[in-house]
């Protein structure tokens, strides 16, 4: 089977998935295929061996084939005509907008194209953290309380404070407001990605696991879970400054009783239409119960890291991808009004 793998595209996130590509062609070691999309949202065709990040940083993958997403998969186009780029599957990598909102799944489902990555509606669900909120409520799995804010309003909820942009992920934006002197500077920043924003209590020194997951034959193939190091709370830095050098991670130490809970939690959250990816949950443990932190519908590296047989279990998804129903015209219903109105319609 040969995967493609699509990566960048118009994103606050762009840099972070182009970081990921790069990780899986180094800990796959397969014969992939790499289709970039720019800040343009054009595509291209990129080489195994110009993925590094200066390639990108330089400006010049703008010197690679250029390529068209049509029917049944990518195209490169010259005056022979189109030829198809051969992948099998393609792994959606692009991170936070374009690729977690909905946009690139719309397309690859719109084209036909099997593709490893949340659906239409999950990506929404998992993108919009209150639209998150309100699927772990439906579900009954715990969440923060929290309140949304537009320019001009000001959180009722008591300090210390986090600050979130409501529609982006890698810890982008977010800040801890400890008091009223953090505030101003802390809502500036957040409204700089989005024009609303996320208020939840900070709690110091919560207890957070991350799990990852996907569903082969209707089973759930877990990661090991992992107790993320962090200073006061996960942010950019940590989790991206060290990226491409990311090893595999020790089995946190948990009870089998916190292990169960977590598991439970992750596939209430799987279940709710997240078939044909592979997502990772990161949760908080407060006072003994599970808290949905929030939904990574498009892990950086796919999570890749927590997986001891991950080049596996990513074939085994390829081949258990939801099928979309046939549906095939026969114009029954415009003949017969033709008919009926003699032709006259």
């Amino acid at each position: 089977m040969k995967f493609g793998i699509i990566f960048g595209a118009k994103s606050f996130e762009h840099e972070i998935s182009i970081v990921s590509a790069i990780v899986l062609k180094n800990v796959l070691k397969w014969d992939l295929e790499f289709v970039f999309c720019d800040y343009d949202r054009k595509f291209y065709h990129i080489p195994p061996k110009d993925m590094r990040a200066n390639f990108f940083a330089s400006g010049e993958y703008k010197k690679c084939k250029k390529l068209v997403i049509s029917n049944g998969g990518f195209y490169l186009h010259s005056m022979f005509g189109a030829k198809k780029i051969e992948v099998d599957t393609y792994i959606n990598l692009i991170h936070g907008m374009d690729g977690e909102d909905g946009k690139m799944a719309s397309l690859l489902e719109f084209f036909g194209i099997n593709f490893i990555g949340p659906r239409l509606e999950a990506s929404v669900m998992s993108f919009n953290k209150e639209l998150t909120k309100l699927l772990a409520k439906k579900i009954g799995i715990n969440t923060l309380d929290y309140e949304v804010l537009r320019r001009g309003d000001l959180p009722s909820i008591s300090y210390p404070f986090i600050l979130k942009p409501l529609r982006l992920g890698s810890s982008i934006g977010v800040s801890v407001v400890k008091d009223e002197n953090d505030l101003e500077y802390a809502l500036d920043v957040a409204f700089e990605f989005d024009k609303e924003v996320l208020v939840e209590p900070f709690i110091g020194g919560v207890k957070e696991y991350n799990l990852a997951g996907l569903k082969v034959d209707d089973e759930i193939k877990f990661s090991i879970i992992e107790e993320p190091s962090k200073r006061e709370f996960l942010d950019y830095e940590q989790k991206y400054l060290n990226f491409s050098n990311e090893k595999k991670v020790a089995k946190a130490e948990i009870s089998a009783q916190l292990e169960v809970q977590i598991k439970d939690a992750f596939t209430k959250i799987y279940d709710s239409g997240f078939d044909g990816a592979l997502i990772r949950c990161d949760f908080f443990v407060i006072d003994d119960k599970v808290f949905l932190n929030e939904i990574n519908p498009n892990p950086g590296s796919l999570a890749n890291y927590l997986f001891d047989d991950f080049g596996d279990v990513l074939k085994q998804l390829a081949n258990s991808l939801p099928k979309e129903q046939n549906i095939f015209g026969s114009y029954k219903f415009l003949t017969s009004i033709t008919h009926s109105k003699g032709g006259k319609i």
